[in-house]
């Protein structure tokens, strides 16, 4: 229980006096307070179709860099690992364990290249698209990869 004070304070002229149980939750007191609260209200992140497009550009240019920075006995492999990733990325349900474990390929067997991979999975239309999925996915995404 929080402790009450018998005085009561004067604010701005204003005798205000609040007792609070053990159990509140989103406890406001004072003059002036504006408090609006939605619940069961959510908004779904829409993807459109030149998010889209920026995603597959994104992975285009990626795709281009392996072509041209990642030594040749690793291109393949690095190209295949690109294309797992525009799939986990783009996928109904983002798949954020392949996506962490390409960044990791990446900077095992390609490491000029791995921070442009964390560039692509930061960037904010690919963070867009992971967020249609859900809340969940996109605040995983960002714990995983903006320190990376």
């Amino acid at each position: 229980m929080v402790q009450q004070n018998d005085s009561p304070k004067t604010v701005g002229g204003d005798n205000i006096q609040a007792t609070i149980g053990d159990h509140a939750q989103g406890v406001t007191v004072g003059k002036g307070i504006d408090i609006h609260q939605v619940i069961g209200e959510w908004t779904q992140v829409q993807v459109t179709e030149a998010d889209l497009a920026a995603v597959r550009e994104i992975f285009a240019e990626l795709k281009r860099q392996v072509e041209t920075q990642a030594p040749p006995e690793k291109k393949d492999s690095a190209t295949e690992r690109v294309e797992e990733l525009e799939e986990a990325v783009t996928a109904k349900e983002p798949d954020l364990t392949t996506m962490e474990y390409v960044r990791k390929w990446f900077g095992k067997h390609v490491p000029q290249l791995a921070g442009t991979v964390v560039g692509v999975l930061v960037n904010p239309v690919v963070g867009k698209v992971v967020e249609a999925a859900g809340d969940l996915a996109a605040g995983e995404l960002k714990r995983r990869f903006e320190k990376a």
